[in-house]
């Protein structure tokens, strides 16, 4: 099985006549009937059938009446008045998710008898259900809430007790499982199993008393196990760090990326009033499927940090001070000034977006400085998502001409101590000493002006700190691992005073050479596609939701260090 795409091996031009709720429409053969019905813009509720996962057929939901074609005495279909087969129902439903299509075949999904039986298993999933949807976390995004209203008949004949099963119970370091709300899918464990590649998970004991339990001496710690919550279509599985903090109806959804490797997943920004409270994977077929690993999905509490820059700091007297943003600016100018373009240094960092990139390029040739790299940041590469590069944009860097995957920055330090570099640009929050310059030598710097997120060794011994946005605080584009370009949008605004790079660095080229024509993200990415030859032809609304691949023959642009 492929965890990609489940229905990649079906040939799409292999097409078949097949009857959904009386037209006739052509269907790759040996589509299940629910994928088919969602082509036809029709709907059969599931809760068992995933498409990236294997068929087992066991929630019983997608229920959906079945025909096949009339056949005459000579054994040819009989033929109606508009020349397709007559169909003759079978007196039973079949399940959709277990039933592939087949010449001539008839589906209604929404006849007076499909109704009857969906109402039969919703009243049976109900029975033992606990009736705690005002405290239960998938309030608002709940396939039993939804289908019950839409699919159920409102009441149930169940007067006995219902059966009491675990709740709160710790399956994980990141999850946790209230199994009286299982309805006994089995998503998660097949993801655990066919996805994870790790049996971890299973059903014990039968008939009511059925239990979702992790095996013997295991725990669910995955590092994709949450996942599963994403997946799992009631509140049985729930995240430890979203678990009781935001009703997802309050949420606002912003479209994104992940920036914790260079593997750029798709995500989905969940925030309320200036607060991110969750990171969840957007599906792109190209990039993560329907997936992401925990560490991205968990890696945004740094956003609310007590160590977030938000407010310019100078530096007097060995101390640093708070200043406004003019100050600032103009301090930094003035030190970029001071010193020779030649001794001059710039770490380009690849966590920046190509926007940033492009206009600190500018910046730089207009300036002389040709001294530019960036820092590697080793990720901890997996077999499926997460990318060994630590960096979301490394490639995007380097198709700016601004990075030699900081192959040059580490020499940068002894050129330090010699005298050889008398200024240093810092950007992206980069922590230069641990990837190499030591403290000593940052001492022994003229000018030392640092761009960052949170604190660190660096911006402590900086004399201009700028505040910057991280990246749920930014709108722009960047570059997988693969080539994808994609771009991010703004889920929430910055603490304090801190700006996003590109309007720094727009504002810091003003005050350097007066240079200033780009006054937004649109206006940046124009001037770049005519200047970047991979991005040629490209427009902002063009990268759309899911970006475009570049060519694989996009060659970098001559590094200004060359």
């Amino acid at each position: 099985m492929n965890p990609w795409n489940h229905d990649v091996a079906k040939d799409e031009k292999d097409l078949i006549d097949v009857q959904v709720d009386g037209v006739w429409m052509q269907m790759p053969r040996g589509l299940n009937v629910v994928e088919v019905a969602h082509r036809s813009k029709k709907f059969i509720p599931h809760y068992c059938y995933h498409p990236k996962l294997s068929v087992v057929g066991n929630c019983r939901m997608c229920l959906f009446e079945m025909g096949t074609p009339k056949m005459g005495p000579d054994r040819k279909p009989i033929l109606g008045p508009d020349g397709k087969p007559e169909i003759a129902w079978m007196p039973r439903p079949q399940i959709g998710c277990a039933t592939g299509v087949t010449p001539g075949m008839g589906i209604r999904t929404d006849s007076a008898l499909v109704k009857d039986c969906r109402n039969g298993v919703m009243e049976f999933l109900l029975i033992n259900h606990p009736l705690d949807c005002t405290i239960c976390d998938q309030a608002g995004e709940c396939k039993l809430q939804e289908y019950s209203v839409e699919y159920g008949t409102g009441e149930s004949r169940f007067v006995e007790n219902k059966v009491k099963k675990p709740k709160n119970v710790d399956l994980g370091e990141r999850i946790v499982l209230d199994d009286e709300r299982c309805i006994l899918c089995s998503r998660c464990i097949r993801f655990s199993s066919e996805v994870g590649k790790e049996d971890v998970l299973g059903f014990v004991n039968r008939g009511s008393h059925s239990t979702l339990t992790a095996y013997p001496g295991k725990r669910f710690d995955h590092p994709y196990s949450l996942n599963t919550v994403d997946i799992c279509p009631v509140g049985a599985l729930t995240s430890k760090d979203f678990r009781f903090q935001m009703r997802v109806w309050f949420l606002k959804e912003s479209k994104s990326l992940c920036t914790s490797c260079g593997t750029g997943c798709n995500i989905t920004v969940g925030s309320r009033e200036g607060k991110v409270h969750r990171l969840t994977p957007r599906e792109n077929e190209a990039v993560n499927s329907q997936w992401m690993c925990d560490f991205g999905r968990l890696n945004f509490h740094y956003l609310d940090s007590k160590d977030r820059l938000t407010r310019p700091l100078l530096q007097a007297a060995g101390q640093q001070f708070p200043g406004t943003w003019a100050d600032a600016i103009q301090r930094a100018a003035e030190g970029l000034k001071k010193v020779k373009p030649e001794e001059m240094a710039v770490v380009a960092s690849a966590r920046l977006t190509n926007e940033e990139l492009f206009v600190l390029k500018r910046l730089l040739a207009e300036l002389g400085v040709t001294r530019v790299d960036g820092v590697q940041n080793l990720g901890q590469a997996d077999s499926f998502l997460r990318s060994g590069d630590g960096n979301p944009n490394s490639r995007g860097a380097e198709l700016l001409g601004l990075s030699s995957g900081g192959r040059k920055f580490s020499g940068w330090g002894e050129e330090i101590v010699s005298g050889k570099i008398r200024g240093l640009f810092v950007l992206g929050g980069e922590n230069v000493i641990p990837a190499g310059i030591s403290a000593s030598a940052l001492a022994k710097l003229e000018v030392l002006i640092v761009s960052g997120i949170l604190q660190n060794e660096t911006t402590r011994a900086a004399h201009v700190v700028l505040p910057a946005a991280a990246s749920a605080e930014k709108t722009g584009s960047m570059v997988n691992v693969h080539g994808r370009l994609q771009r991010m949008t703004r889920a929430v605004a910055g603490p304090g005073e801190a700006r996003e790079d590109w309007m720094i660095l727009r504002d810091l080229r003003e005050a350097c050479t007066g240079g200033n024509s780009l006054h937004s993200v649109e206006d940046v990415w124009k001037a770049m596609s005519m200047e970047v030859p991979a991005f040629t032809g490209m427009s902002w609304a063009k990268i759309g939701d899911l970006g475009v691949q570049l060519e694989s023959s996009a060659q970098a642009v001559p590094s200004i260090t060359s």
